[in-house]
């Protein structure tokens, strides 16, 4: 593969388009304006034990992007890449090219705190801070160096009117964010995550814990969201993938077996394996 040399600043950088010489998804695709997030022949290592096989993908700005596929299949190690939460795993060793804005995000000079404000993490399970709902918006700008109580207030209600949880909160802000529902500690940490304003969210089965309100909340406000930012969602909630996304990519024993438009993954796929695992024949 040849790769066009590209500047250092991760923020700054803007790369030359990359041609995709050996990939099984869109193998004569090129990089375009469109693309959030590119993907060419991924490897990952847990140790001795390889996790992903040459993942390949074109992840469009302004989608929903679902990963789909059996538990251990590489979804949420694939998500973890995009923002290098991966580095934490002493053992993990990856090859491949992965381009955010067109910076190879795992050049040794990349600014890693700068990428994870860029790229948003909304987990599983909601980890709001035991602070309060105030406290847990302003900790990414204070971070960042915003100290201004009119700047910081805007934000908050920026973030939590974006997160749809503003005027269920409003009046609470002082409140812990633990002593909310855990429909609506999810939406506060979508909230916290938007607050230093990244490009990209990444969610990690972000409604698996929670309740079919909560649930449908979280998807209309995903919907929303892709307006202005580029979301990648596993789940294991094949309607879920269905109802909320533009692209789905189906893993399958840690590669991608396919990817595609929804509406083409569940109702013509390419691969038997995808139509298998669809109607519920595995997986």
């Amino acid at each position: 593969m040849e790769k066009i040399k590209i500047k250092d600043s991760f923020e700054d950088a803007n790369a030359e388009k990359l041609v995709n010489k050996k990939t099984n998804i869109n193998r004569d695709k090129k990089e375009d304006k469109d693309t959030a997030i590119l993907v060419r022949d991924l490897d990952l290592w847990y140790g001795d034990f390889k996790a992903l096989k040459k993942i390949n993908m074109d992840i469009k700005k302004g989608e929903v992007t679902a990963f789909i596929g059996p538990s251990g299949c590489g979804k949420s190690t694939t998500l973890k890449c995009f923002n290098r939460m991966n580095d934490l795993v002493d053992s993990c060793r990856i090859e491949g090219l992965i381009e955010i804005e067109g910076v190879d995000i795992y050049k040794k000079d990349v600014d890693v705190v700068s990428l994870r404000r860029n790229v948003g993490m909304v987990f599983q399970a909601p980890n709001p801070f035991s602070k309060s709902v105030y406290d847990n918006i302003t900790y990414g700008p204070k971070i960042s160096g915003i100290k201004d109580k009119d700047t910081l207030d805007e934000i908050v209600e920026s973030s939590l009117r974006s997160a749809a949880i503003w005027d269920e909160v409003k009046d609470k802000l002082d409140q812990n964010a633990l002593s909310f529902s855990g429909g609506q500690q999810q939406r506060i940490c979508i909230a916290r995550s938007l607050s230093v304003n990244p490009k990209i969210i990444l969610m990690d089965e972000p409604t698996s814990a929670l309740d079919p309100i909560s649930t449908s909340a979280i998807e209309d406000l995903m919907d929303e969201l892709k307006e202005k930012y580029t979301i990648v969602i596993v789940t294991h909630n094949m309607q879920q993938a269905a109802r909320i996304s533009d692209q789905t990519a189906f893993f399958l024993t840690g590669e991608v077996i396919e990817m595609d438009e929804t509406k083409k993954i569940f109702e013509n796929p390419s691969d038997k394996r995808t139509e298998d695992y669809i109607t519920g024949r595995f997986g």
